[in-house]
């Protein structure tokens, strides 16, 4: 299995004993509370209707490590491991991911289980927006029951990058940092993270232009290998955003799509680099 499907194979493929399809969609709703966002979970929309034999993962709360100050952080692979069993994901099985926001949230949980060594897990290339647009089966019907599966985690710690790591990558000449936000975070005209700019030396490819608007399929491989000429010029890449989410949708395209190697996500993000007052940023 290919690590972006499309609609077509996964309608082809919905009753293969050894598919879980699994919906990743979360709601953040903007806050006048001082915080960037409310953490609003997807599993009403699924509850109104979903793909198929799909069954929801509760990204934000399952799949992600509780902490005091930061969101959606890496999960333990205990905890991962509890979760995805319940999901009924196992060694044996292949996964299919899913979301409703331009396949971010999908590409979260796959980097997730990339860097806890599971690789028989795709992306649904243009996710709810284009199943429901090509007029496909949906059901309200509860998620399957799926047999005992044993999840055994292999982690790959090379893939998530630590404020430490970021900070010294800024100008090292061999690492390119990618900054998944928009172009106005990026040039700091945007202060939806309390101070204003990027981290030095980044570059702005922002996530939700990797992909189609219309149909939230990603681009043909030969724009996104423009968009990311700059990253593919370098021995390594570090991927950013707000918490980590749009962030892995530009190393899921460098890393699945483009064949780059070396590729990590800075879980914290600018979450945790504002923080800091004396994390460098540059407008």
């Amino acid at each position: 299995m290919e690590p972006l499907v499309s609609t077509s194979w996964l309608a082809d493929h919905l009753d293969d004993p050894d598919l879980r399809v699994l919906e990743c969609t979360v709601k953040l709703i903007p806050s006048p509370q001082g915080r960037p966002y409310v953490i609003e979970s997807g599993l009403a929309d699924w509850q109104a209707g979903h793909i198929p034999n799909s069954a929801f993962a509760d990204l934000a709360g399952d799949l992600s490590e509780p902490h005091p100050t930061l969101r959606f952080m890496l999960p333990s692979a205990e905890r991962l491991k509890a979760a995805l069993e319940r999901l009924g994901v196992g060694d044996d099985t292949r996964v299919v991911l899913y979301d409703r926001r331009m396949t971010m949230w999908a590409t979260r949980v796959w980097w997730v289980l990339h860097t806890y060594g599971f690789d028989r897990a795709a992306v649904l290339d243009g996710g709810w927006r284009s199943w429901t647009a090509e007029g496909r089966t949906v059901s309200t019907d509860p998620a399957p029951s799926f047999p005992t599966a044993v999840f055994t985690p292999r982690p790959r710690p090379e893939r998530i990058a630590s404020k430490a790591d970021v900070l010294e990558a800024i100008g090292d000449g061999a690492t390119c940092i990618v900054n998944s936000l928009s172009v106005a975070q990026h040039h700091g005209e945007d202060l939806t993270y309390g101070r204003a700019g990027h981290i030095p030396t980044a570059v702005n490819v922002p996530a939700v232009d990797v992909v189609h608007h219309a149909t939230h399929r990603y681009l043909d491989v030969d724009v996104l290998r423009d968009k990311f000429a700059a990253a593919l010029g370098r021995d390594r890449v570090i991927t950013y955003c707000g918490g980590g989410i749009a962030a892995t949708s530009d190393a899921f395209a460098l890393h699945a799509l483009l064949g780059k190697s070396d590729v990590a996500v800075y879980d914290g993000s600018m979450s945790e680099w504002v923080l800091d007052p004396d994390a460098p940023l540059e407008v």
